[in-house]
């Protein structure tokens, strides 16, 4: 394993985009760690040359993202070349229809990125709108989610309308692709891929409970699964 004297992280996303609230946290945090971080616009993303580069990949919210494409093409990068992957809010979303494509061949997931009227009969709008609000969770035992906050019953803050529809989850949950975490009605609200370093998604944004120094536990765990890549700190079993 190459050694990097300062990792490299890919924030994948449309900087700015629907005002999120989100991305200004980010640029405050970055700052802090000691990693090269660079937003990669989704409109750069053509192919995965872009990103090759890159130790960690996080696709931040901001959906719909410019070029939906983009942000696939990003996911299967990191899936498939066991990049660590943070997926928040559309990120989220966007790694299940990734896996749902490219794993399942689900026919409702094929040309839902390039074909925003195959996208849409997938989303749905959520029971209850979350504009900054904190919801409980459950998390499922035994999995990673469950192991870095040492409990299954979490809150978590969210910062949205819509989701992709209960049914369609349902189906991706498939393999290596897993579902580990659920809202009190039973909904899907994060992800896991089994046997990768780090992939984990959540519809919940952990950096809305983060400041600079104080970040969330999953954030800590993808920062530190970015550094094992670049072959800056030992391996995390977390």
């Amino acid at each position: 394993m190459s050694v990097s004297a300062q990792p490299r992280l890919a924030l994948v996303g449309d900087r700015g985009n629907h005002n999120e609230p989100s991305h200004p946290k980010i640029d405050a945090m970055r700052e802090q760690w000691d990693l090269a971080t660079e937003w990669v616009p989704t409109t750069d993303i053509h192919d995965a040359s872009p990103l090759e580069s890159f130790d960690g990949i996080w696709v931040v919210p901001g959906a719909p993202y410019v070029n939906q494409r983009g942000v696939h093409i990003a996911v299967r990068h990191a899936r498939e070349n066991r990049v660590p992957f943070l997926g928040t809010c559309g990120g989220f979303f966007s790694a299940l229809i990734e896996y749902a494509q490219n794993v399942l061949h689900l026919p409702e997931a094929e040309g839902a990125d390039e074909n925003p009227e195959k996208l849409m009969p997938l989303v749905t709008p959520l029971k209850c709108s979350f504009r900054g609000e904190k919801a409980p969770l459950r998390v499922k035992e035994g999995s990673r989610l469950a192991a870095l906050y040492g409990t299954t019953e979490v809150e978590e803050i969210f910062h949205c309308d819509y989701g992709l529809s209960d049914a369609f989850m349902s189906a991706a949950d498939q393999g290596a692709l897993q579902i580990n975490a659920w809202d009190v009605d039973g909904a899907p609200r994060a992800l896991e891929l089994i046997g990768h370093p780090f992939f984990i998604g959540s519809l919940f944004q952990p950096e809305l409970s983060s400041a600079p120094g104080a970040e969330h536990k999953i954030l800590n765990a993808f920062l530190s699964a970015v550094r094992t890549k670049a072959g800056a700190v030992p391996t995390s079993t977390g």
